[in-house]
């Protein structure tokens, strides 16, 4: 496969994998303890493959070109989103066999930044299928040769990292909610695939940029001093910086078997 053609799957996945994401997002939604929404804002019922879940972004029902408040989201931010983060990782991670993982889990972290914007919530019956199929892609992932990291390294990471957002979580549960917990497991496997050191950066500059953007917010009096954010989106953005960081360096060749930079290196 050329560069043409291998630019063009990618891109063909993120757009395809957009176009679903807005109705997920819409269902998915809700303050804690309250259903999942299962009509549309006009009232009809939501019905399609996977028990309504995937489906066009507007409702057939209604008249074409409505719009709502508080109604689905425009799927051209969610084709955008999706398009995008698949393109930067093709052109971090090139054609590496986990490459397929993280085109996989692209979709659902992007879905889950939506829904965590909108009501500061990660819901858990995305994150705990995401962190056990992040393990199963990976371990799939590491069969093959050619992989720049380690499947072994990565379940501990997913596990550490976890265990350190649950101890933030019981230190303070308003500041740390139990959804960043659940997706920590997912993050710290993609981060751990390439080594402990791309864990730390990329857990690190998850906090550090959101400390900024929370100060930055407050200067600008767009929110109030200590007012909760969504944490989520950074997390997935360390996340991606972290993949970046590590496929570029193994692009460059680097030694990451024992390297100091990043500290990964193929499955023995």
């Amino acid at each position: 496969m050329g560069i043409a053609g291998f630019v063009a799957g990618v891109t063909l996945w993120g757009v395809l994998a957009g176009l679903l994401l807005p109705r997920a997002a819409y269902r998915l939604s809700v303050e804690l303890g309250t259903p999942w929404r299962s009509d549309c804002p006009a009232g009809h019922p939501l019905t399609g493959p996977a028990r309504g879940w995937l489906g066009r972004a507007v409702c057939p029902r209604c008249v074409p070109g409505a719009r709502w408040r508080g109604g689905y989201a425009p799927a051209t931010g969610a084709v955008l989103a999706s398009t995008l983060v698949c393109l930067t990782l093709g052109a971090g991670v090139g054609a590496r066999p986990e490459l397929v993982a993280w085109l996989l889990l692209a979709p659902f972290t992007v879905l889950l930044c939506f829904v965590d914007q909108a009501v500061h919530r990660l819901p858990d019956v995305v994150t705990l299928p995401l962190a056990a199929t992040t393990a199963a892609a990976l371990g799939v992932a590491a069969l093959f040769t050619g992989t720049g990291g380690s499947w072994t390294r990565a379940l501990l990471g997913g596990l550490t990292l976890g265990c350190v957002y649950l101890v933030f979580h019981l230190i303070y549960p308003p500041g740390m909610g139990f959804g960043d917990v659940t997706l920590a497991l997912t993050v710290g496997q993609i981060l751990g695939w390439y080594g402990w050191f791309v864990l730390l950066v990329g857990s690190f500059s998850a906090f550090a940029v959101a400390a900024v953007h929370g100060y930055v917010r407050a200067a600008l009096r767009r929110v109030e001093p200590g007012a909760s954010i969504a944490f989520g989106p950074f997390m997935a953005g360390g996340a991606l910086a972290g993949v970046i960081y590590a496929g570029l360096g193994l692009g460059l060749g680097l030694d990451l078997g024992s390297g100091p930079v990043l500290g990964a290196g193929p499955v023995p």
